[in-house]
């Protein structure tokens, strides 16, 4: 199974995580994510063998322990990139409030799934939503502009839980099931 931790964005956001979007549907060269399966990564896992499941259910339940955060109001909104404007190959909305109980999440996890073998992330952590995939630069000119001028609102949502969540690639991209769930 192709493996990831996150906070899933509730169905009520969808729209407004369509309507970000939809500010940069004319820029060539964008693969948008599915509004309907938004989520804040917290750690790729990748690969995850069946035999591995109850492992990581075990690090994860002690990571959430761990990092202390009770149920909290997440804000998501704003624009950014990775890795540069530069050099555009996701676009994503920030997460304004909240974003420091979603570190300290990331962070626990990190500790515990490193702990058990799994790689470390290579960058920092930044609390986002994906909205789309950038696979040739014809459309970087206004990705850049709306980046760079508009600050758009996704909305307010309360996180409850840490799911972990397995991603299948299907013909429209991936859909994600929830594995297990974390309560905070």
């Amino acid at each position: 199974m192709r493996c990831f931790l996150a906070v899933d964005l509730p169905d009520s956001l969808a729209a407004g995580v369509a309507a970000v979007q939809d500010r940069l549907s004319d820029a060539d060269g964008l693969r948008f994510t599915d509004p309907a399966g938004a989520h804040v990564t917290l750690k790729f896992l990748g690969e995850l063998s069946s035999d591995r499941v109850g492992e990581v259910e075990d690090a994860v339940e002690s990571a959430v322990d761990a990092a202390g955060v009770d149920p909290f109001d997440a804000s998501v909104g704003g624009l950014g990139v990775f890795p540069s404007l530069d050099y555009i190959r996701v676009v994503w909305a920030g997460v304004d409030d909240g974003a420091a109980e979603l570190t300290r999440l990331h962070e626990a996890i990190e500790r515990e799934t490193t702990a058990i073998g799994f790689d470390p992330e290579e960058h920092d952590f930044t609390p986002h939503v994906t909205l789309a995939r950038m696979d040739d630069a014809r459309g970087k000119g206004l990705v850049r502009r709306v980046v760079e001028d508009e600050s758009p609102t996704v909305g307010t949502f309360r996180v409850r839980e840490v799911r972990l969540k397995k991603s299948e690639l299907g013909p429209d991209g991936p859909e994600y099931e929830t594995v297990t769930r974390f309560s905070l």
